[in-house]
């Protein structure tokens, strides 16, 4: 019988690094698409130089026809695309070469997310204070919020649906799945790929990228994160809060967590 990781890899459309020397979990508004461009291009192509020793995930709030826009319009910086998606903040897995979802990974969520919207959207027509976010995505609901007219007791008439409500930036309301989110994905992730912790380094910048800290995975807080989001750090004990904005962030926490040996063409 295959292994999960075997399963998962004849579910791709490009083979993933057999013995990758770090995992690379990065989200990208504000962390990897962060930074002056000098640096950006400096990180895009260590990544391409290095591929088959840095297994690179894209974990995102974005959907996977933004993801794709991405990588078309940020060629000029020389980003590639990723080994692996992580996208609508946990509630889709996809490969990163073709952008196709990958059912052993995406298929948990899909049944914990049936019938959700139907019960959803008639609770939240009409809402003061949101309005949808033009997102494809079959797992989550998204929208713009309004903080200052949304209504906050309307988030226990919600979560009494199955869903939890996640708020970033102070501007992002984003319904899911009931204990789905970045970090529980990608701990899912690791388990089918057959990879260990001390493996791994996340980075991020807003609310949606504390599941990703909460994990106890090494984690790299960029310089630029959100306010809300530095003010969880001293319950983060694996979490680095970095100087340098976006890419220069990321790099400064890697030679934080020892990973520096791998950085010398950079």
């Amino acid at each position: 019988m295959s292994s999960p990781r075997e399963r998962l890899q004849q579910q791709l459309a490009a083979p993933l690094p057999l013995h990758p020397q770090l995992v690379l979990v990065t989200d990208l508004d504000g962390t990897l698409l962060g930074g002056s461009s000098a640096w950006r291009r400096r990180v895009y192509g260590w990544l391409q130089r290095r591929r088959e020793q840095v297994l690179h995930v894209f974990c995102t709030g974005r959907d996977l026809r933004s993801v794709a826009s991405l990588l078309e319009q940020d060629a000029a910086h020389g980003l590639v695309a990723p080994h692996l998606v992580i996208g609508d903040v946990g509630c889709t897995v996809a490969c990163g070469h073709s952008l196709a979802p990958v059912p052993l990974a995406v298929a948990p969520i899909d049944a914990l997310w049936q019938g959700k919207p139907e019960r959803l959207l008639p609770l939240l027509e009409g809402v003061a204070g949101l309005s949808p976010q033009p997102l494809s995505s079959d797992r989550r609901l998204a929208y713009y919020y309004d903080p200052e007219q949304f209504e906050p007791d309307l988030v226990s008439a919600l979560e009494a649906h199955g869903v939890d409500c996640l708020f970033s930036d102070n501007r992002y309301l984003d319904l899911l799945p009931a204990g789905i989110n970045k970090g529980t994905t990608l701990l899912a992730l690791l388990e089918l790929l057959e990879l260990e912790a001390d493996q791994v380094v996340t980075a991020g910048d807003t609310l949606n990228d504390l599941a990703m800290f909460e994990t106890g995975l090494s984690g790299v807080m960029v310089g630029n994160a959100e306010p809300a989001l530095r003010a969880a750090l001293p319950r983060l004990s694996r979490t680095y809060l970095a100087e340098g904005h976006g890419c220069e962030g990321i790099v400064e926490g890697l030679r934080h967590f020892g990973f520096g040996h791998l950085l010398s063409d950079l």
